[in-house]
């Protein structure tokens, strides 16, 4: 080339890219697999006026099918096309302006386990135990101020950050699997830089980073690895419906669409769910329901819009398959939009297909639960992937019934009543059942601090059809008396910390009773470890009478006997009504106990007592 023609040339260059920044600030999801079962993926840029730059790669196997610019020019999206034959590794994407290179920057494409796809999910053979990670264990005291980050630690305010970390549940899963747990599911770790109560994690900031304060990507990756080793699945809390109002996005929106009522007066969810059912409902009334936001520190995410649609599933599958997760519990289930509900949990079912998620749908109203779980016949044609959710109704009816005086509607025969509807269920055993989680009172404190009620909620949460989850303190009866704060609900577990005077790991400082709780609980949940009845046995019960109430799990030749009594003085019970479902067996073992006791004569019930029998 000529000089004067070269500098013509660089002239023309000067011209085109001036004024382009050369940052890409965001690469989102940060890298893919080879191997997936969808081959498609988004890639999200965010970075000055990169909308008006064209990428193009040169990668065997990989192919830029399409290109979209939205609204705001600093976001660019990608679609990527990923064939069988693409090897992993790292390949460069330049960004170019009318055919010149301005940027460029390396994506990569890693190796996918060839089991990935068959992994196991959660399941009714697990026992599973909720933790709220900052108010577990604290295992880093150098993450508990991390600069750049709105809230520090002050461990002396109920709604303030105190410390609990990922490493704290690494540092504790021996603990974990001694109780017999065998999944964990945490509540979100993702980052929540949020002015205040951020330790909560419900409000995300950055979907693709763990907080720092709770440790790392890395160090989560670890907790996955460490405790698959010891047979402990891990399951983790998403959030689609919602983002924190600190999400780096929420200064420079990608549209004005991307949230619900953007740009408008703040609008409330009514949280009335009915509508959504409703066939007389206004439309309004349905939109305030799936739009309207939680809090004015939670937007509310609108999944109408196809870039933030596909952006979440990817998000979701990228946890999958990152972290090895064996589950996830989706939070406000319903509150999203039902379209990209149904959307949302096909693709990672298609993908994963011996997979378990579990929807939040907290209402009393079996007929709502169930329009969500997959196998529905629902009245609108409505098809959900959803396997699993959390059974309320169980719980209510479950802490309502030993918590009352028996009458003929109420105190036991609550239980009764709310399982003889499992019908609406298209799989109840397939329901997550509990006595208390995060956003509840604790059930010692729903119960009075009633210890004998106590132990048969826990006997009948263990034995019961369904997926058990325990929340974290539960076996050393952690309490909230007189009051329903969340942060109080969320105190933090006895020997978390350095300077604990009681340490529940050990043991050390615990009450007798304590002690006694967290052994009932123990010695039930490895007993149902290997008890086939238990986790996926059919169930016959008996209408409650006189204050006892009866049922029988069985499967194969295996048949358990479990008995609630909430008399306050020892009780013949004449086993002669439960003949059918004993067939030929004449002796058991009282399991708490350890004793035989002989089923040709009547059962002797020690006052307030729970007697779970596995019968010979």
């Amino acid at each position: 080339m000529k000089k004067d023609s070269y500098l013509v040339f660089l002239i023309i260059c000067t011209i085109l890219t001036s004024g382009w920044s050369q940052e890409v600030n965001r690469i989102e999801p940060p890298f893919w697999w080879v191997g997936m079962q969808n081959k498609q993926v988004q890639v999200m840029l965010y970075g000055q006026d990169l909308a008006r730059l064209t990428p193009a790669l040169q990668k065997e196997g990989v192919e830029i099918t399409a290109t979209h610019q939205l609204q705001n020019p600093n976001y660019l999206f990608i679609d990527l096309l990923i064939s069988h034959n693409a090897e992993p590794g790292s390949f460069e994407i330049e960004l170019l302006k009318n055919g010149v290179k301005i940027n460029s920057f390396n994506y990569e494409l890693r190796s996918r386990d060839p089991s990935s796809a068959r992994r196991k999910g959660f399941d009714n053979s697990d026992l599973i135990y909720l933790i709220t990670p900052d108010r577990f264990a604290n295992g880093d005291e150098k993450n508990d101020e991390v600069t750049g980050l709105r809230e520090g630690k002050n461990r002396a305010a109920e709604y303030g950050r105190h410390g609990g970390d990922i490493r704290g549940i690494i540092n504790h899963l021996d603990y974990i699997k001694e109780m017999g747990f065998t999944a964990i599911w945490l509540n979100p770790v993702l980052e929540n830089d949020q002015k205040e109560q951020s330790y909560h994690g419900y409000a995300t900031t950055d979907y693709y980073e763990v907080d720092p304060r709770f440790g790392s990507n890395k160090e989560y990756y670890e907790l996955a690895e460490k405790a698959q080793a010891l047979g402990i699945k891990l399951i983790m809390d998403m959030i689609v419906n919602h983002c924190g109002i600190s999400h780096w996005w929420m200064e420079d929106p990608p549209s004005d669409d991307w949230i619900n009522y953007q740009g408008q007066p703040y609008q409330e969810t009514n949280h009335r769910k009915i509508t959504l059912f409703d066939p007389y409902a206004a439309r309004e009334d349905r939109k305030k329901m799936e739009a309207g936001w939680f809090v004015p520190s939670m937007p509310d995410l609108n999944q109408h819009n196809p870039f933030l649609a596909k952006y979440l599933i990817q998000n979701s599958i990228w946890w999958i398959e990152y972290a090895r997760l064996a589950g996830v519990r989706q939070d406000t289930y319903s509150y999203a939009f039902r379209d990209f509900l149904a959307d949302w949990s096909c693709a990672i079912m298609d993908e994963y297909p011996n997979f378990n998620i579990v929807g939040e749908e907290w209402v009393m109203d079996k007929n709502i639960i169930s329009y969500w779980q997959r196998g529905k016949d629902n009245y609108d044609g409505y098809v959900s992937c959803l396997p699993s959710l959390m059974d309320f109704p169980l719980n209510s009816n479950l802490h309502q019934g030993l918590r009352e005086e028996e009458g003929w509607g109420s105190g036991i025969i609550k239980l009764y009543e709310n399982l003889a509807s499992d019908y609406l269920y298209p799989d109840p055993n397939n329901l997550v059942i509990f006595p208390d989680n995060h956003d509840m009172s604790r059930i010692f404190t729903q119960l009075n601090e009633d210890f004998d009620l106590y132990k048969m909620a826990i006997a009948y949460i263990l034995t019961m059809r369904g997926i058990p989850q325990i929340y974290y303190g539960t076996e050393i009866l952690m309490s909230n008396p007189g009051t329903q704060s969340h942060g109080i609900i969320r105190s933090d577990f006895p020997g978390g910390w350095r300077d604990d005077t009681v340490n529940a790991f050990s043991g050390e400082g615990l009450t007798p009773q304590q002690k006694e709780a967290k052994d009932f609980m123990t010695k039930i949940a490895h007993w149902r470890k290997n008890k086939k009845s238990i986790q996926i046995g059919g169930l016959t019960h008996y209408i409650p009478q006189n204050g006892i109430y009866v049922y029988f799990r069985y499967f194969e030749n295996e048949r358990i006997m479990v008995i609630l009594n909430k008399n306050r003085e020892s009780i013949t019970l004449n086993l002669d009504r439960f003949s059918d479902s004993m067939a030929n067996f004449t002796s058991g073992t009282e399991i708490i106990g350890e004793k035989t006791v002989n089923l040709k004569n009547p059962l002797v019930l020690t006052p307030r007592s729970v007697h779970i029998i596995e019968m010979h």
